[in-house]
């Protein structure tokens, strides 16, 4: 089967995926990219620095970069991505079938309306949710949009529960949902466990955080969105001088952040890390916290990268992976985003038992090992197959 994959630009969560799709008998891959932010020096406004992923993200797969004619690149608005040459490099190709990743840019919006349905039948990935419900006059018509979007597609593949539902609430029936897990590449965070700790206890010291400290994290970016903010606001009520919190980023929020900590001496600050660098970074922790608000964070791949590490995890409820990955008392805890009174609670509640908390990092463990990329790619093969494309 030729499967073409048509993706905005390359990322580090999905490069190894689809190298497992590559590697998997009876499968000729080639993804098509539509824009080099990753492999080359770009500016990322999250972060508000140059950003290159440290990671090889084109090896063990064919693809190639179609030319992208937009006067400002990027997936920051609809007229970002645009590749008129993208149909005849398809066509070249002869996929049995196409996988795309998101519909909102002129690319994808002229690829979707301008092909024949007759023909090479289109397969959707994307993660969205409805955790925040939209509300207004204009909320009708976009759900009639997306579904007469979505109606041009054959099948799709669903990351977790809350993407399964947001699907189902725009017309797509259960016939046409072929599970495929949001993944990280479990392996090589898990891997060499005893180096990855000697790595972080040097990295603790050059912080300069005690020893015997039980550490919070939060890892990303420091925009509104994450909240890091509220994080800040829970632990100065803690009022506990046996644990630090480390706020490890970059972006817009740095200078406010660093104020509302007004230099308390267990809040402390890092720089963005690289990918190479992350597995020492959550190894550090004792516990990651993600509480973003509102409905733009729709997984939340950061937890599946602590859990890798054996950490308990506290997320808020507007994360599209809580009900997936989060077992309330059983790996971590879940609060009401934008809640500070209750994130607070539940930072006591974790960090009230030792023991406890190791366990919840073991159990962690275990979630994290159902979602693979091995999952993913089987997910993939129903559809292709439901579509008689393989």
């Amino acid at each position: 089967m030729r499967l073409a994959i048509v993706a905005t630009h390359p990322v580090q969560y999905y490069a190894p995926w689809f190298q497992c799709v590559a590697a998997e008998p009876g499968i000729d891959l080639k993804v098509f990219y539509l824009w080099d932010f990753g492999v080359t020096d770009q500016h990322d406004p999250g972060f508000q620095r140059a950003v290159r992923w440290d990671l090889p993200l084109l090896d063990g797969y064919a693809s190639e970069f179609v030319p992208n004619t937009s006067l400002d690149p990027g997936t920051h608005h609809f007229r970002g991505l645009r590749n008129p040459t993208l149909p005849a490099r398809l066509h070249a190709f002869q996929p049995d079938a196409t996988l795309l990743y998101g519909y909102n840019f002129v690319t994808h919006q002229r690829l979707i309306w301008k092909r024949d349905r007759s023909k090479t039948p289109l397969i959707f990935r994307g993660d969205s949710h409805r955790l925040v419900r939209r509300t207004g006059p204009t909320e009708w018509l976009r759900r009639r949009w997306i579904s007469s979007v979505f109606a041009r597609f054959g099948a799709f593949l669903p990351v977790g529960q809350a993407n399964r539902e947001y699907f189902r609430h725009h017309g797509v029936r259960d016939d046409r949902l072929f599970f495929t897990p949001h993944a990280v590449d479990n392996d090589r965070f898990a891997r060499a466990p005893e180096e990855t700790q000697r790595a972080a206890d040097q990295w603790r010291a050059e912080l300069g955080i005690a020893r015997d400290h039980r550490v919070i994290l939060f890892a990303g970016k420091l925009q509104p969105k994450k909240r890091p903010d509220d994080l800040i606001a829970a632990f100065l009520r803690l009022e506990r001088d046996d644990v630090t919190l480390l706020i490890v980023g970059d972006g817009e929020l740095e200078a406010a952040l660093l104020a509302q900590a007004a230099g308390h001496p267990r809040i402390v600050f890092a720089p963005f890390q690289n990918q190479s660098l992350m597995p020492r970074t959550y190894a550090l922790a004792d516990l990651f916290i993600l509480p973003s608000c509102g409905r733009d964070e729709t997984w939340g791949l950061a937890v599946n990268e602590a859990m890798c590490l054996g950490k308990p995890v506290v997320v808020s409820s507007h994360v599209g992976c809580a009900r997936d990955l989060v077992e309330p008392g059983g790996n971590g805890l879940a609060f009401p985003a934008g809640d500070v009174d209750a994130l607070t609670a539940a930072l006591r509640d974790a960090l009230s038992d030792p023991e406890r908390l190791a366990q919840w990092g073991q159990r962690s463990r275990e979630i994290i090992s159902d979602y693979t990329y091995a999952r993913g790619v089987d997910g993939l093969q129903q559809a292709c197959r439901a579509l008689g494309a393989w």
